[in-house]
């Protein structure tokens, strides 16, 4: 009994220093854009870490937030962003490692000392899963609605100087479709396959240099590659190992798929992210499979870890 008391013990300590916050609050800096994980877990609670949801920073701002999932509330505030500074809010998929502490982020909008306006988006609906606005509805609808007393958010009233706008994007589309542009940045998405659950990935291309946000895939969609092709920075997850279960498989994708598409893709460097308990404790052995086919960098994703380009002189500020 002593000794599997001592062995839960190490384990317990092993999961919880692989999630540890990096020290720096913020990462944004001018003239540069930056990725930054809020959450680098998943759906459980064994990975010691907040679920999905990344910052990027431009010029020092926080301009975009990439998922919303359980813990990214906490630390949204630790990076130092502000719904202030936000354009653009993207959500890959309505799993709630990936949405749900979306109110609990907007809420935030009583407290904003300037008002600001935000587009919304997210996929197009399911037999088994809301669209963008079909969630925003549900959420924040100004009858019967989870949160009606947020429903300001829908024209920026009742105490809320925050407006939020909607909208259904094409999982399905052949192509990639815009979603927003400024004179900043343009984003795009892609429909990915994660089991049968509409999902997003998220190109940012801006005057810095290009992101690729990956959420939650099995890497059998034609044309991701393409999608992701050359980006400064893409973002994959790491859910699960080569030795995964079928269904497994079904959702997420295993390490030497990973290291094909990235390959394939050709990134200046590669974030691996959405880790969970078991992929924690094999992660020296899949980022090793990773690396036969992908030969830049790669770098582990923790919490609060921070990855910067800038034009001409793309870097990490963050150890592999």
């Amino acid at each position: 009994m002593k000794t599997a008391c001592r062995l839960a013990a190490t384990l317990c300590m092993t999961v919880l220093s692989t999630g540890a916050i990096a020290a720096e609050n913020s990462c944004g800096a001018p003239d540069t854009m930056s990725l930054q994980l809020l959450g680098s877990g998943g759906p459980i609670s064994d990975d010691a870490r907040a679920s999905s949801g990344s910052v990027v920073w431009i010029d020092g701002k926080s301009r975009l937030l990439i998922d919303a999932g359980g813990g990214t509330y906490l630390r949204f505030g630790q990076s130092g962003a502000r719904l202030e500074d936000l354009r653009f809010i993207g959500i890959s998929h309505f799993h709630t490692d990936h949405s749900a502490d979306l109110p609990a982020l907007l809420k935030g909008a009583y407290f904003m000392t300037a008002a600001n306006k935000v587009t919304l988006a997210g996929p197009a609906g399911s037999d088994a899963f809301p669209s963008m606005t079909a969630f925003f509805n549900a959420m924040f609808g100004p009858k019967d609605s989870a949160f009606t007393y947020l429903s300001g958010l829908r024209d920026g009233t009742d105490g809320l100087r925050l407006t939020v706008k909607p909208m259904d994007v094409d999982y399905r589309s052949p192509t990639p479709v815009e979603v927003y542009k400024d004179d900043e940045v343009k984003i795009s998405t892609f429909g990915i396959p994660h089991g049968d659950v509409p999902t997003l990935a998220f190109r940012i291309e801006g005057k810095h240099g290009t992101i690729v946000v990956s959420a939650d895939q099995n890497g059998h969609r034609e044309g991701f590659s393409d999608f992701a092709k050359s980006a400064d920075l893409l973002v994959m997850p790491a859910a699960i190992d080569d030795d995964a279960d079928d269904t497994s498989k079904f959702l997420h994708v295993p390490p030497t798929l990973v290291g094909e598409l990235a390959e394939k893709a050709n990134p200046k460097m590669l974030v691996l992210n959405h880790f969970m308990g078991k992929s924690l404790m094999d992660k020296t052995a899949n980022v090793a499979t990773i690396k036969k086919y992908y030969k830049g960098p790669v770098y582990e994703g923790r919490d609060l870890s921070c990855y910067t380009i800038s034009k001409g002189d793309q870097e990490s500020r963050n150890e592999k």
